[in-house]
């Protein structure tokens, strides 16, 4: 028997199936639709058919939903700063230099084994227990992180809608031609490089940058950067695209400069409706020393 059945509505007609099925409370991303389609735990009217299949009015749905595999992670002890916690979720402040969670080369000290002790919970890969966004292992600053299956699917559900504000302070070399700017271009894995993001891609995916300016240096501009997309290294590819690679970048900047040993790069503010309750939660994150150092620097 399957573990849900859903009849399509007439206002889904026309809808993609892996795009309906991330709505569904139950499922709750498009990645984890994608894999309920690709190993045959949805059946649209009792037959099996392709993510992109459009659905049709009064199509019935069975969806199967799989067992989740509990972790074998197991809690360390990190020094982190909780800027806001309540029983549905926390918002945690992020040090350089710590992975968000495990992946190949990284099975210990990230920052999913400092947070097992705060009862983070929810989402569907054991290795990944809370976790809603992410931010480079250089990127210091704001995470808000699910402590239960149902907030870690409103959240995720805020994310997609973009009602979760993400604002970063960016240094760069140079100094934008106007205040304020929006960038739109598609980025991806290089074609020439897989280890680089960049625009020249066979893989773009949308991506979506706004900037303003905080403060003019001689030769570097402090910025305000708020993401609409969260695509990986979006800041620092869009940045330099447009000639104002980010201060320290190894990859995509000026490494070294003003004495960094990582990118100027920090989630200061985040901003969004609680999941559970819908009233406002802000948290912000001053900036850690490194880059406090770096900021007096460029103003000399």
């Amino acid at each position: 028997m399957p573990d849900l059945t859903v009849e399509v509505p007439p206002d889904a007609a026309g809808e993609r199936l892996d795009r309906f099925l991330s709505g569904l409370v139950e499922v709750g991303s498009r990645a984890a639709a994608e894999r309920l389609v690709s190993e045959g735990g949805v059946h649209v009217n009792g037959a099996r058919e392709p993510k992109s299949h459009r659905l049709a009015a009064g199509d019935v749905l069975d969806v199967m939903i799989p067992e989740r595999r509990p972790s074998a992670l197991e809690p360390e002890q990190l020094d982190l700063r909780i800027a806001y916690e309540d029983d549905s979720l926390l918002v945690v402040d992020k040090p350089a230099g710590i992975v968000v969670h495990p992946s190949a080369g990284h099975a210990s000290g990230t920052l999913v084994h400092g947070l097992l002790g705060h009862e983070v919970a929810g989402g569907e890969e054991a290795q990944r227990p809370g976790i809603v966004h992410r931010l480079d292992r250089d990127t210091s600053g704001l995470l808000v992180v699910a402590r239960s299956d149902e907030a870690h699917r409103r959240l995720q559900k805020l994310l997609r809608q973009r009602k979760i504000v993400r604002e970063y302070l960016a240094l760069v070399r140079g100094r934008p031609r106007s205040q304020r700017g929006r960038i739109e271009a598609p980025i991806g894995r290089d074609r020439h490089d897989p280890t680089r993001i960049s625009l020249d891609t066979d893989t773009p995916r949308e991506a979506v940058t706004n900037f303003e300016v905080a403060e003019l240096m001689r030769r570097h501009a402090l910025l305000r950067v708020a993401l609409e997309t969260g695509r990986t290294h979006q800041i620092r590819v869009h940045l330099a695209a447009i000639d104002l690679p980010v201060s320290g970048d190894p990859t995509y900047g000026f490494a070294g400069d003003l004495g960094l040993d990582r990118q100027f790069l920090h989630a200061a503010r985040l901003a969004f409706p609680h999941p559970m309750t819908g009233e406002p939660v802000e948290a912000e994150s001053p900036l850690p020393g490194d880059l406090e150092a770096a900021l007096e620097e460029a103003r000399t």
